[in-house]
């Protein structure tokens, strides 16, 4: 009866250790699920359906469109640039692309290298064109200059092919084709243009508002403590001077205060943030890249 007793408890703790062990495993994969699920429940807190769903880069440029008109702003020299940095953060938020390892002597996060992590398709065309030339380029390169070839603002005419053209186009027939915008010509007397103007206003309202409860509604006050796409989103909305968009509609109250507590983001240290448990490195190499 003792030995039963002692094999039946045996028993109990093999189990019982493999469902610990079980339990382990699991949360490892949840873990490493953890920030696409945050994401996922963010859209469906919002309504959004799977198909409504934007990259960095598509919320950067809607933001930047004019409702009505369908076309960015002719004065803006830096969307393009940012957009560039938009697809690096999106890409690192994937688990595509990461820095290389700071070493003993603590490089910048300028200096170190962007590393291919995973080369599996993201899905997004502009992405995947990014992440191939990036996994293909050898000597490896720093953000500061993926940002610049994957703009085409090089003096090497041999580096000329890395540059990613029609981006905005290609942006704005994505988000048609998500049933964000639609396609019109207009005639400006010397040239037709193709223009995007917003059909679906309550997906942009819905961006807007996002963007101002980040800072005011639901501030916290801590970046550590904000969605990494949400604060991505609002610096590099900044970089591609297309954020006050987003505040115009404020009373000039709020409008202070949102841009204080943007102000007060822009001047974070990029080195500290990057060097805090969970951070992503990459995002805030982008951010320096633009800051410095």
């Amino acid at each position: 009866m003792t030995s039963l007793t002692q094999r039946t408890s045996g028993l109990v703790q093999r189990k019982t250790e493999a469902n610990r062990n079980a339990d382990k495993e699991r949360g490892s994969d949840e873990e490493e699920d953890d920030e696409a699920r945050r994401a996922e429940e963010e859209d469906d807190d919002n309504g959004d359906a799977k198909d409504t769903r934007l990259t960095l880069m598509e919320e950067v440029l809607l933001l930047g469109l004019k409702d009505r008109e369908g076309y960015t702003s002719f004065w803006n020299d830096c969307i393009s640039s940012g957009l560039r940095g938009c697809m690096l953060i999106e890409l690192a938020l994937r688990g595509r692309l990461q820095l290389e390892a700071c070493g003993m002597r603590r490089k910048s996060l300028l200096v170190r290298k962007v590393i291919c992590k995973s080369d599996a398709p993201t899905g997004d065309m502009l992405l995947d064109e990014a992440l191939k030339h990036i996994k293909d380029t050898q000597p490896l390169e720093n953000v500061q200059s993926w940002i610049e070839l994957l703009s085409g603002e090089t003096w090497n005419p041999l580096k000329l092919h890395y540059q990613l053209r029609n981006v905005r186009e290609r942006l704005a027939k994505n988000l048609v084709e998500k049933g964000v915008l639609t396609t019109e010509k207009q005639n400006f007397l010397l040239f037709d243009m193709t223009t995007h103007p917003v059909t679906n206003g309550t997906l942009k309202q819905r961006l807007v508002k996002k963007v101002q409860d980040s800072v005011l509604e639901k501030w916290v006050n801590d970046p550590q403590r904000m969605d990494r796409r949400v604060l991505a989103l609002i610096l590099l909305a900044h970089s591609s001077d297309v954020l006050e968009n987003a505040f115009a509609p404020l009373q000039d109250e709020q409008f202070d205060l949102g841009m204080t507590r943007v102000r007060s983001l822009l001047e974070l240290e990029p080195e500290a943030e990057s060097a805090k448990p969970n951070a992503n490195e990459l995002m805030w190499a982008v951010v320096a890249a633009f800051t410095k």
